[in-house]
């Protein structure tokens, strides 16, 4: 199926956030919606917050018709049933735009009329299930981060249903919501909310005969993903929303990040002829130049958009690495010089590897092309330093996004004094009638430029003046604090009409039947509660296995399902014959600290498992 186009599409660019002042600057560098964790049941524990904060967030953002969204994202136990519920109501009596969920339970609860998304963690690769989560009624489906560009025009040829991706931001290895690592190291559930971000330790890969394949590497931390040069690409596929991974980053890296999708999805958007639209109202206004490189990055990767590479592993760091400044042309005694130019300052923290390490120092000078460590560390010529740390920029970010909603003015007499306009871009008016004596101004030729100035001062506001029309009669003198006065009389008018008619979408929600593309569940499917298994069970599914979490043994089990796969990168893909194989003999294993998982290669469906 494929939406009307008759109109232009909305792109929304989706923007995470950990707290009330990190979602405010993403709001403000151009966010279209905000990602924010409730008190609780959001899959990032240590990013909750406050019902009243989250209030205070859907104002603020409602005023740029920016959507706030709430990830309820965990999986849930039957005692925790009732708070869930709670949560989800309290949500929307506060206004918030939809939730995001993957737990099934929740659709077996008489719910208000919310938008609810189905998470990534619902295992959303294929169009069959994706097609299932539409027809179930959910508004939109965040699909699987292992999609390539091709895989996503065939979900979009299939379903209707909105769908979302992730564009940026730190990668889980695993498919989320099938990922029981921190689980079974740690005792810590990852669909609980408390990841404890197993694939980011370092390993050692061993065959199995104890053959030492790679020592003490980070072979599970990814890059971090970075699209933003195919948003063009991902809208044509069928993606609507554009989502930004890190709901545990600070203020600068959010703002950075979205200020720099802004740009490239207005590019996007003016390139596509009228075929798309922006979602949200403002213009963004930057102090500073969006530079991905500059806030945490572990080096960047497309994934598998435009097909398998194994160019997307940090092995030798799980750590963020910054811009490259150059590589080391000479040293001297207590510094050294790069051999390129740079705006490297004191204060600043570079990091470099050194034999396979990272090594991080921060500077205490840098003087004509010299750079003096506040430590010295042993470097070698030819080796490439990066920034990690520039606090003139972070400086720059904070505070250096302004988001303003145009507003346009009409003047005119009449017999009593004047009628004033006023309509902002999205169409909002508001109109006011000032009784007033009119006296001929004495210098008519600045009748109009004082009406200008003074309306244009719009500085506490959400809006910028834009345009101006008079319909005088002849000019009149009018004070400059009447002036004042019939603006903030006639902004406030049109501020109210404006939130009034905030453009909020409901959801009829109804229970179905229609049958799940899956029969027999294993523990993979995540059900931890009665009302999920019921989900399933009346559309035609058998449960047979409870929720990772709820096992008494989990050994021999399923950890984690990868599209990564370490035989690919070793060079010794199957699917890849004619290739200078390295000998070992498998099965492989992955060992931590005296700690060990066993790999599979499912070469049909080209997916790494690993097994505990």
């Amino acid at each position: 199926m494929e939406k009307d186009i008759s109109k232009p599409i909305a792109l929304e660019l989706l923007a995470p956030a950990k707290d009330l002042n990190t979602a405010k600057m993403a709001v403000l560098a151009g966010a279209d919606a905000v990602y924010i964790g409730g008190p609780q049941f959001g899959a990032r524990a240590a990013a909750g917050n406050s019902w009243t904060d989250i209030e205070e967030l859907v104002k603020f953002a409602h005023q740029y018709y920016v959507g706030v969204y709430l990830p309820v994202n965990t999986i849930f136990f039957d005692e925790e049933a009732g708070e869930i519920k709670d949560a989800i109501r309290k949500a929307y009596e506060i206004g918030v735009d939809a939730i995001i969920i993957q737990d099934m339970g929740i659709m077996e609860m008489e719910l208000p009329p919310i938008p609810i998304f189905a998470s990534t963690q619902t295992h959303n690769w294929d169009a069959e299930q994706v097609k299932f989560l539409e027809t179930a009624g959910f508004s939109r489906v965040i699909l699987a981060r292992e999609l390539s560009l091709g895989q996503i025009k065939k979900i979009r040829q299939g379903t209707a249903v909105d769908l979302e991706t992730f564009v940026h931001g730190a990668l889980c290895v695993s498919f989320s919501g099938r990922c029981y690592m921190s689980q079974f190291l740690c005792g810590r559930s990852a669909n609980r909310g408390k990841c404890a971000q197993a694939c980011r330790l370092s390993y050692s890969l061993v065959d199995s005969q104890g053959k030492v394949l790679i020592k003490d590497k980070f072979l599970l931390s990814l890059k971090d993903l970075n699209l933003s040069e195919s948003l063009g690409d991902l809208a044509d596929a069928g993606v609507t929303s554009f989502k930004i991974e890190g709901r545990l980053k600070d203020e600068v890296y959010v703002a950075n990040v979205v200020a720099k999708y802004r740009r490239n999805l207005d590019k996007a958007i003016k390139a596509s002829g009228g075929k798309y639209k922006k979602q949200s109202s403002g213009e963004i206004g930057l102090d500073f130049e969006p530079d991905l490189d500059k806030t945490f990055n572990r080096g960047y990767t497309d994934y598998f958009l435009c097909g398998r590479n194994r160019d997307i592993v940090s092995p030798d760091s799980q750590k963020s690495l910054g811009k490259s400044m150059g590589r080391v042309a000479r040293i001297g005694g207590d510094h050294f010089v790069l051999d390129r130019e740079n705006d490297l300052r004191n204060g600043d923290g570079i990091c470099w590897f050194n034999e396979g390490k990272l090594v991080g120092v921060n500077l205490n000078v840098v003087r004509d092309g010299r750079i003096y460590p506040a430590k010295w560390q042993p470097i070698k010529p030819g080796t490439e330093i990066f920034r990690n740390l520039d606090p003139e920029f972070e400086k720059k970010v904070l505070g250096g996004a302004a988001r303003k909603v145009a507003v346009d003015f009409k003047f005119a007499d009449t017999d009593a004094g004047f009628v004033l306009a006023a309509m902002d871009e999205d169409g909002n008016s508001a109109e006011k009638e000032f009784v007033f004596e009119k006296k001929p101004a004495q210098k008519p030729e600045i009748v109009q430029n004082s009406w200008k100035q003074q309306f244009s001062k719009l500085g506490d506001t959400i809006f910028f003046a834009r345009d101006f029309s008079f319909d005088f009669w002849e000019p009149y003198f009018v004070p400059l604090s009447v002036l004042n006065d019939f603006r903030r009389e006639l902004i406030a008018k049109l501020y109210q009409e404006r939130m009034k008619n905030y453009p909020r979408i409901t959801a009829d929600h109804k229970k179905t039947s229609h049958h799940y593309p899956h029969l027999d569940l294993d523990y993979t499917y995540n059900v931890a509660n009665s009302l999920a298994r019921d989900f399933y069970e009346r559309h035609g599914a058998r449960v047979a296995e409870k929720a990772f979490e709820l096992l008494n043994d989990t050994k021999g089990k399923k950890v984690m399902t990868c599209k990564h796969c370490l035989r690919y990168f070793l060079g010794a893909c199957t699917r890849n014959p004619g290739q200078s194989v390295p000998e070992f003999k498998e099965p492989l294993y992955l060992v931590n600290d005296g700690r060990k998982v066993r790999l599979n290669f499912d070469c049909a469906n080209c997916v790494m498992e690993i097994w505990s």
